[in-house]
């Protein structure tokens, strides 16, 4: 038991109690979101392939970390960061417009499924922290059920939506529970997308995995790149590998 709640700690780590978390380079408030800061968020920031000059589509922003992150990394980027939830999306430009790259970034307030319609230009890079929770118990707050169920995105809607912007040489990168791996990675190699690179993430050397980062492409790769990456060897001791990972990012890591 107390592993469990060990292994829970680290999933939902960097989540605060008070309204806003402080990074190097710039500062997130999510006072106003369902989900906050989290440790996936920075993952997948962090993890994403970058390139110089790119066009990036955050789906999903939420409070705009990835699109943040993306934005530090890749000082000539142009990114798109699209979130469904009113509350969600206001927070998200407020955070840009704080940021050093307001410039660079557009907040948009859209459901991906019509903005995947309407867009006419491909993007290099596509990111999302996808809603993941399809068969647990509500929660009581709709923007919190909506952030963290398929219900209001599933994941076959998501990969639709990617088909439709991500360009034919770019990369779409995302992060979900393990035991989702298998049927996500089925889905989309069914709709053009096949996976190049994977990362198994444990939060514990000596946990299970929980989250896996996944990058596919809409060329067949010669090999999948598969590797591991463990958050900490005990709460609050992090790996170099993780270090390594967010040095850029977090103040005390």
């Amino acid at each position: 038991m107390m592993n469990k709640y060990i292994e829970m700690y680290f999933i939902f780590a960097d989540i605060m109690s008070n309204s806003y978390f402080q990074f190097k380079q710039f500062t997130v408030f999510h006072d106003r979101c369902a989900m906050k800061v989290g440790t996936d968020g920075v993952l997948l920031g962090a993890w994403t392939r970058t390139g110089q000059g790119c066009s990036i589509l955050d789906i999903g922003t939420g409070t705009g970390l990835i699109a943040l992150i993306l934005a530090q990394r890749v000082p000539d980027a142009r990114i798109t960061a699209v979130e469904l939830d009113r509350e969600a999306s206001l927070q998200a430009a407020e955070n840009v417009r704080n940021s050093p790259w307001t410039a660079r970034i557009e907040v948009v307030e859209a459901d991906i499924r019509q903005y995947a319609t309407r867009v006419s230009h491909p993007f290099d890079i596509v990111v999302s922290n996808p809603p993941f929770f399809n068969s647990s118990l509500h929660s009581p707050s709709e923007a919190r059920t909506q952030a963290r169920h398929t219900d209001s995105l599933s994941y076959a809607e998501l990969l639709q939506g990617v088909c439709l912007l991500l360009a034919d040489g770019g990369e779409f990168s995302v992060i979900i529970p393990s035991d989702s791996a298998t049927d996500f990675i089925v889905n989309a190699a069914g709709k053009g997308l096949y996976l190049h690179r994977r990362t198994n993430v444990r939060t514990l050397s000596r946990a299970q995995p929980k989250r896996v980062l996944l990058a596919f492409g809409k060329s067949v790769p010669a090999e999948v790149i598969t590797d591991e990456l463990v958050i900490a060897t005990q709460p609050g001791i992090y790996t170099e590998a993780y270090r390594d990972l967010t040095q850029d990012l977090y103040l005390d890591k």
